[in-house]
């Protein structure tokens, strides 16, 4: 099938590993063309280095942290300098800080707002303007499926997800006209290097090794394994 993306310009961010990189991957078998970022310079070059190889497709690295304003600012901006817009924009960022309301301070509230919200906000308003000039967007922000089915121990991701599906409606409905399409994704149990620190620390609580944690939750998983970011 084709789905219509050679030679668009596709920005993913968070893509040096996990479902950053699986996106990128995807789209470009696709033939996009790609602007990748990441906080490691040398993890986001090997990245972009194996996608090449399997691909051959063209890829911009940039190194970004999606909390910082500036930054954002910069990939959007070096990926209009080296393709001339932007066509696809796959939002993505590391897991907020875990803990309680008791233990977590403002600082890590603040921090995680400004990870998991501000960099879809930001991003998102960045690119915007190219996709309506030239009519045709899509947004993809990839969240998780907390926002629906909270787990008490990600108290920030589950208080911030729902708000990003929130705004990501009323956006859909404000840019349809312009061929600007605006949607999440909701990953389940996908074997991330998040998730893998995670299900360490479960299994650790019921006493268990991570294969037998990971074998257990499988079981209450229709298909009967955990996903894999591809």
């Amino acid at each position: 099938m084709d789905l219509g993306l050679k030679g668009k310009v596709a920005v993913v961010s968070a893509a040096s590993e996990g479902l950053g990189k699986a996106s990128a991957l995807a789209l470009a078998e696709e033939g996009a063309d790609l602007v990748i970022c990441s906080r490691r310079k040398k993890e986001i070059a090997d990245a972009a280095d194996e996608i090449r190889s399997k691909t051959k497709a063209r890829i911009e690295t940039v190194v970004a942290d999606v909390a910082n304003p500036d930054d954002i600012k910069n990939l959007v901006g070096e990926a209009k300098k080296r393709f001339g817009t932007v066509h696809v924009l796959v939002n993505n960022a590391g897991g907020p800080p875990t803990g309680s309301i008791q233990d977590m301070p403002d600082a890590e509230w603040e921090k995680g707002f400004n990870l998991t919200m501000m960099s879809m906000v930001r991003m998102t308003r960045e690119v915007l303007p190219m996709m309506v000039q030239q009519k045709w967007g899509r947004i993809i922000t990839i969240t998780s499926f907390v926002a629906k089915q909270p787990l008490n121990e990600l108290l920030l991701s589950v208080s911030l997800r729902p708000g990003i599906h929130g705004l990501t409606k009323i956006l859909s409905n404000q840019y349809a006209r312009y061929n600007v399409t605006v949607n999440t994704v909701c990953p389940g149990n996908i074997l991330t290097k998040r998730q893998e620190e995670l299900n360490r620390g479960r299994a650790v609580q019921k006493n268990m090794t991570l294969e037998e944690y990971l074998a257990d939750a499988a079981k209450q998983i229709p298909a009967e394994r955990i996903g894999r970011p591809d």
